[in-house]
């Protein structure tokens, strides 16, 4: 365990952290200062224990044992978010901010200025405004949240911290949805706030962020403290390494060779749909074709309008030969093709439900008996589904929003699986998850192709599908630019198709 820094340079430290919940223990005995003006990354595979240390450590949850100090003083921390008032502040992953109200309100909101008994929105606005300026983000205070980027409204959440004199920054996966260039203007404002004395906790499974911005880093693996140090002296590598501990030199399974002769099961023609410009491309049995490109070039908009999520306004459709008109989500699993969706907790499972009634709802026909629903069909189901896909949980009988992210993925892999489809489509299937189930989703996904099925992975990251895919198709502004092949699926020529800067004509 690394040794408590003097309380003169830590502003926050956990000192000998556990925390169980019921018998359940997972952090035992964690130690972690954090000191100002540095970004220290806290990093582990999911179920790790991050997620908990991070909400100890901003009074969200209480330990089991052990001290937290500020300032070198022992405290115990007030619950539910009200250490801000001790200029702790946690930005959570999911972003927390009031979608239908204006910037300045969001800001200011529970601890509004006021003047005679009235709003003073004139105080406000300036106030915010300022901030605006010095964190060089071009929008106005009175702009609706809803009608900003992702990247803008994580600024939002940065300016909401810094506006309630944040001296602890803990930040969740702040990069986990931003593009190569929103992220380089994130981390120039964090560079800002490091300049300005904050202590900053960053929390990420992009190593190599973690390697560009942390100055020190902590590392977690299965509740226990394995390491602190600093960032020069860390490769992504041994990063990844120690995490899970083991090599991950095999992160990427070998690829059985694609045969060229196969059946087609999806052709494309022509395909005009919301955000989708005459698109045409096939796919054939036990291919795993990779779709890639930059944020917002339509990629699912494909893949929605196939899969009967988004309407079909003029082309063609033709799936194990036969041409499919009107096709909406449950005449596509009826027809073998499913699609598991990027946005898991919004789209992709029930979260206050338990993993049964989450792994049978895409399959449930198969899983009723007269007008009731076979419960022991579905126990048999969950517990094959948790040996086959590692879906690790204390017990079935948890809400799947307590799950980590990674199992949540690895279930709502299983969920789209139950129904047997024939082609799989898989929209960004590592997003928010450790390197360790990276390893075991890219061997699912392997593993199904080599069993006879048709696998479209649409990834944001260049070397999940430089790694996973037999063929890669890059599109930009809703138009296929490129198909690649062998050696030629690396990452220049796929940003050169993406960035605009080459182009096939293939549409």
């Amino acid at each position: 365990m690394p040794a408590a820094s003097p309380a003169s340079t830590a502003v926050v430290e956990a000192v000998s952290i556990s925390k169980s919940f019921g018998p359940v223990p997972v952090l035992f005995s964690v130690s972690m200062d954090v000191r100002p003006g540095e970004v220290h990354a806290l990093i582990g595979e999911n179920g790790a224990g991050k997620s908990t240390l991070m909400k100890i450590l901003s009074g969200f949850h209480e330990p089991s044992s052990g001290q937290i100090r500020l300032d070198g003083e022992t405290v115990d921390l007030p619950p539910d978010g009200a250490a801000e008032k001790l200029g702790i502040v946690l930005i959570h992953q999911e972003l927390n901010l009031a979608e239908q109200m204006t910037v300045e309100e969001n800001i200011f909101l529970g601890r509004e200025i006021t003047s005679r008994g009235m709003l003073d929105r004139k105080t406000m606005r300036a106030a915010v405004q300022r901030y605006l300026d010095e964190i060089g983000l071009d929008i106005s205070p009175s702009d609706r949240i809803s009608d900003l980027t992702i990247a803008q409204k994580q600024m939002v959440e940065i300016i909401k911290a810094v506006s309630r004199n944040a001296r602890v920054l803990i930040m969740d996966e702040p990069t986990a949805v931003l593009t190569e260039a929103e992220t380089a203007v994130f981390f120039r404002q964090v560079e800002k706030l490091k300049a300005g004395g904050v202590a900053i906790v960053f929390v990420s499974h992009k190593l190599n962020e973690v390697q560009a911005i942390a100055d020190r880093v902590t590392i977690l693996r299965d509740g226990q403290w394995i390491d602190t140090r600093a960032a020069d002296d860390l490769t992504p590598d041994l990063m990844a390494q120690m995490m899970v501990g083991r090599e991950l030199s095999d992160l990427y399974p070998p690829l059985l060779e694609a045969d060229v002769d196969a059946e087609v099961v999806l052709e494309v023609r022509d395909l005009q749909a919301p955000g989708v410009n005459g698109v045409s491309f096939s796919l054939r049995k036990g291919e795993i074709l990779g779709f890639s490109g930059l944020i917002g070039a339509g990629r699912t908009a494909v893949f929605e309008a196939v899969c009967g999520l988004a309407p079909v306004e003029s082309g063609e459709v033709r799936l194990f030969g036969e041409t499919i008109t009107g096709m909406d989500v449950s005449r596509a699993r009826d027809a073998g093709l499913a699609y598991l969706t990027k946005d898991r907790k919004g789209k992709g499972l029930l979260l206050e439900q338990q993993m049964g009634p989450n792994l049978t709802l895409f399959a449930l026909p198969k899983f009723i008996k007269g007008l009731t629903l076979d419960k022991g069909a579905e126990d048999e189901a969950l517990t094959r589904a948790v040996r086959r896909f590692d879906v690790r949980a204390r017990d079935a009988s948890v809400p799947v929003k307590k799950l980590s992210g990674g199992n949540q993925q690895k279930l709502l892999l299983a969920k789209i699986m139950e129904a047997d489809p024939k082609v799989v489509v898989i929209d960004e299937p590592t997003r928010g998850i450790d390197v360790g189930t990276k390893q075991q989703i890219y061997h699912f996904i392997a593993a199904l192709a080599a069993e006879g099925l048709s696998v479209v992975v649409i990834s944001s990251e260049m070397p999940e599908i430089i790694g996973i895919s037999h063929r890669v198709i890059v599109m930009r502004e809703g138009r296929i630019t490129g198909v690649l092949t062998g050696d030629h699926i690396n990452e220049n020529e796929i940003m050169r198709y993406a960035a605009g800067l080459k182009r096939e004509d293939l549409n």
